[in-house]
């Protein structure tokens, strides 16, 4: 608005300046005359185009902060969220104080057997089957061939069996003999000759069989039900255990005696000396915290061919082997006396 209000007055001035030379030039040429009369005003032009939008100006100083507002309410508090998956087990921490020994658990005492339950009862017996066709008489009248034996009926359900009867009174032992009178020692015999010496026997040959190895910190928290691979060799001069499988074969029959030891950490253990796929003896631990300790062992007559192996009996919360550079878990084995 002011920029066409300035080019308005422009205009105006421009035309008042002409006007004024006008005059002064009818001025010069007439010596003797009078000022005309003023012209009308011109018509108004017109507007001009809008002017360009100035440069932005720098920006201003920054203002003060305002007051702190009010806290605001607290919000409702969400569901529980679901329990995550098992985490892998996490990177071994440092070994905490010695704690005071605590006192040792008690052994709890064999389960007893159950007894045999009786046998069920005999079942009723089943109904006879259905009569079987009669044949058609033959051309030499009634006496004809003899007609096709009927089905025969379903067995009957077994009756119930009777109570066992009670078992008979034990004998008496019998009246031991009286012991006969010592004789008298016969007279010494003069000695033999001496005979001649034997043929050289053979040579006595000695069984050799043992073996020692250990987890290490790769082959930790082994598999499930299957043999554990133990990959560090401690003693394996024979070769009789098998570091692809896990198992040791026999070579000499006789008498073995196997024992293991574990370091448990982070998980439970349960595993199972097992023998031709027989599971001979258990062993289980409940991880607690820092470090437990589990062991285990038994003699086994071994025949040649048979097979021994250490396996996790549990699930994968039951494999908490472990073995680091500080930490041990070994199965070792060894021929006692040959047969």
């Amino acid at each position: 608005m002011l920029q066409r209000r300035f080019r308005v007055t422009l205009l105006l001035l421009l035309l008042a300046v002409r006007c004024v030379t006008q005059e002064q030039t009818q001025i010069k040429d007439c010596i003797c005359g009078h000022p005309g009369i003023p012209g009308d005003p011109g018509h108004n032009g017109t507007p001009g185009r809008d002017g360009r939008d100035g440069l932005r100006g720098d920006k201003g100083d920054q203002g003060q902060a305002g007051p702190v507002g009010s806290a605001g309410n607290d919000g409702h508090k969400g569901d529980k969220g679901e329990h995550g998956a098992v985490g892998s087990a996490g990177l071994k921490g440092k070994r905490g104080e010695n704690g005071e020994r605590g006192p040792p658990g008690k052994m709890g005492p064999q389960g007893v057997q159950g007894s045999i339950g009786l046998k069920g009862n005999k079942g009723e017996l089943g109904l006879p089957g259905p009569q079987g066709l009669k044949g058609d008489y033959g051309p030499l009248g009634p006496d004809g061939p003899k007609g096709e034996i009927g089905l025969r009926g379903d067995r009957g359900i077994q009756g119930p069996m009777g109570p066992p009867g009670r078992p008979g009174s034990k004998g008496d032992i019998g009246v031991p003999g009286h012991k006969g009178n010592i004789g008298y020692r016969g007279d010494r015999g003069t000695r033999g000759e001496k005979g001649d010496n034997g043929e050289k026997g053979d040579a006595l040959v000695i069984s050799k069989s043992a073996f020692s190895v250990g987890l290490t910190a790769q082959s930790k928290l082994p598999a499930v039900n299957a043999p554990i691979r133990f990959d560090k060799i401690i003693y394996n001069e024979q070769n009789h255990y098998d570091l692809q499988t896990g198992r040791f074969t026999c070579s000499a029959e006789g008498a073995y005696f196997f024992t293991y030891h574990i370091t448990v950490y982070s998980r439970n253990v349960k595993v199972a000396l097992v023998k031709n796929g027989a599971k001979i003896i258990h062993t289980t631990d409940t991880y607690q915290s820092s470090e437990d300790q589990a062991a285990g062992g038994a003699v086994l007559h071994l025949d040649v061919g048979d097979k021994v192996w250490l396996q996790v009996a549990g699930g994968e919360l039951y494999n908490g082997l472990f073995a680091d550079e500080d930490d041990d878990t070994t199965f070792s084995g060894f021929l006692i006396f040959g047969t």
